[in-house]
């Protein structure tokens, strides 16, 4: 008897076959990997093509499965890494949704810095003063974070966040200029939500993940009066890349924290 290629018994000889076709049709050739590996990449390319927006439902493990003709549990495999990923949200009940920076639990998992009394409710969302927004041509060292030329548009913000009147993050990002056109600090400033929401909902920019360094530093003049503390205070200096989906970096982001009532954590696992 023919076995159903959509069947959750199709050998795995079959499966490693369909999922192979599914990858040349997208122009990709298949890694000698896990077969759930190679499914995650499929559904990864439809996030990145954008079928699937943020804050969408993705189809349902059943149809997915049929879809790439491997079984349920070879997509539950690489749902469940997208979701530790923090790509896709599951809801109970409901199925599982493209992640997207506007939700609570997502929007503010790449700042890490958190009040020394651990009552992140109370201090609310930060109040944020955009210094200043300006397109520039890009340094050798910017262009190599980003990627890029030098002498290519980018797009420079300075911004402080103030949590209770207090200055406490002083931020300087660097953004390629042409998937950020129009991006203006009447925009930043007129916008509620999340910076990386307004990058995701308005400019179709998605950030996944990001690589950090962090060091101890006292600020320059400037820096110090912008945060409101002597030129002695130690600060803590993090030097962000963020990356869209296939490992494109889209922002450079230098911060100064204070550490005078605040702390830097970070949750290992």
């Amino acid at each position: 008897m023919a076995s159903n290629p959509a069947h959750p018994y199709t050998t795995n000889a079959q499966s490693q076959l369909a999922a192979g076709d599914a990858l040349g049709a997208l122009g990709l050739t298949p890694a000698f990997s896990p077969l759930y590996q190679q499914i995650k990449g499929l559904i990864l390319q439809s996030l990145q093509s954008g079928e699937w927006k943020p804050g969408e439902s993705i189809p349902s493990e059943m149809d997915l499965a049929a879809r790439f003709r491997v079984s349920q549990g070879t997509v539950r495999k690489a749902i469940d890494e997208l979701s530790a990923e923090n790509l896709v949200v599951r809801r109970q009940g409901k199925g599982t949704f493209v992640a997207t920076h506007a939700e609570q639990q997502v929007q503010y998992r790449f700042l890490k810095l958190q009040p020394d009394n651990g009552d992140t409710q109370s201090e609310g969302p930060a109040e944020r003063t955009i210094i200043d927004c300006k397109r520039l041509r890009a340094s050798a060292d910017i262009a190599r974070a980003l990627s890029l030329r030098s002498g290519d548009p980018v797009l420079q913000v300075r911004r402080v966040l103030a949590y209770a009147g207090v200055p406490t993050i002083l931020e300087e990002l660097w953004l390629p200029g042409a998937p950020f056109k129009g991006l203006t600090a009447e925009r930043l400033s007129n916008y509620n939500g999340p910076m990386y929401a307004l990058f995701e909902t308005e400019f179709g920019v998605r950030m996944v993940r990001a690589d950090e360094n962090i060091r101890a530093v006292n600020p320059d003049s400037e820096q110090a009066e912008l945060l409101n503390v002597p030129i002695t205070a130690p600060l803590l200096s993090v030097e962000r890349v963020a990356y869209t989906y296939n490992d494109t970096p889209m922002e450079l982001r230098r911060g100064l924290y204070r550490t005078d009532t605040h702390h830097y954590r970070n949750a290992l696992s």
